[in-house]
């Protein structure tokens, strides 16, 4: 399974998963109760190989996370629900990747680290509705054998 599904996937099984109708790639609808995950492509934070060829590649993918929901002008008590609905999401990643429960992407699970940071209100519309992002990051470490 692609990068991309597997965040799809593991995004489902959040517990506030069930207040978004649609969980679309590289797109979200100006309509409430829909997100999207927009990917940010695939960094190379550090590379090493030892004395007899082994390398080791420590990789970070990068994710936005966008969310619209339903927020009138004024609406305070909306405007918090959404916020809270953020910051649960934010603190399930940690506890999933912490317990070892979010999906895996490299060679060595037990040093994989999915974090959700900077969530945010991103902008809001006349119609009501008020979008929201996360970044989300993903490090992992892959094994490889030079040729050599």
């Amino acid at each position: 399974m692609t990068a991309l599904g597997k965040i799809r996937q593991w995004i489902a099984t959040y517990p506030g998963y069930a207040e978004l109708k649609d969980f679309w790639a590289d797109y979200t609808e100006a309509a409430p109760s829909n997100g999207g995950v927009f990917p940010g492509g695939l960094s190379e934070i550090n590379r090493t190989t030892d004395i007899i060829g082994r390398v080791r590649v420590t990789n970070q993918y990068n994710f936005s996370l966008y969310f619209i929901f339903a927020k009138a002008p004024g609406d305070d008590a909306g405007a918090a629900q959404n916020a809270e609905w953020l910051m649960n999401l934010q603190e399930w990643v940690q506890e999933q990747s912490a317990t070892g429960q979010a999906p895996v992407f490299g060679d060595i699970p037990e040093e994989e680290k999915i974090m959700a940071q900077n969530g945010t209100l991103y902008g809001t519309d006349e119609e009501g509705t008020a979008m929201y992002s996360v970044q989300l990051s993903v490090q992992f470490k892959k094994k490889y054998e030079r040729s050599n």
